[in-house]
């Protein structure tokens, strides 16, 4: 079994927000092989930034029933759910203050189109507040 390493764990710090996601499916544009497992490095998109095409590297750790992580890479990720969110770029947590806030929606993005919209419903990280 291969097994996912929390970013907490590799990045030495908590993450910055959590949202509530919803992955789309085939026919409403989304993912046409299905869910995504764990490690899945999409971009992050804030709502109307579409037609700027705007994306930022901030991934997602998808969580399980229990709010724990979810560690086995063999399996998809709910449809459905609650994922931990990683700013990358520490430096861009200043410019991202400013727009992350509860109730924002966003969409998780994979390469040139919408894979999930996700609403923040947590925030983490103090500098974001």
């Amino acid at each position: 079994m291969d097994f996912h390493i929390p970013y907490k764990q590799n990045r030495n710090r908590d993450c910055d927000f959590i949202v509530q996601y919803r992955f789309f499916s085939p026919e409403e544009g989304g993912r046409p092989n299905g869910n995504p497992v764990q490690g899945y490095r999409s971009d992050f998109m804030y709502s109307g930034d579409e037609k700027i095409r705007q994306q930022w590297m901030i991934w997602p750790e998808f969580l399980d029933d229990e709010d724990n992580i979810i560690l086995d890479k063999s399996l998809r990720v709910p449809t459905s759910g609650k994922a931990k969110m990683w700013i990358l770029n520490e430096a861009l947590i200043e410019l991202h203050k400013g727009r992350i806030k509860i109730g924002l929606k966003a969409f998780l993005w994979k390469v040139i189109k919408k894979a999930a919209e996700c609403e923040v419903i947590q925030i983490i990280n103090s500098s974001l507040k």
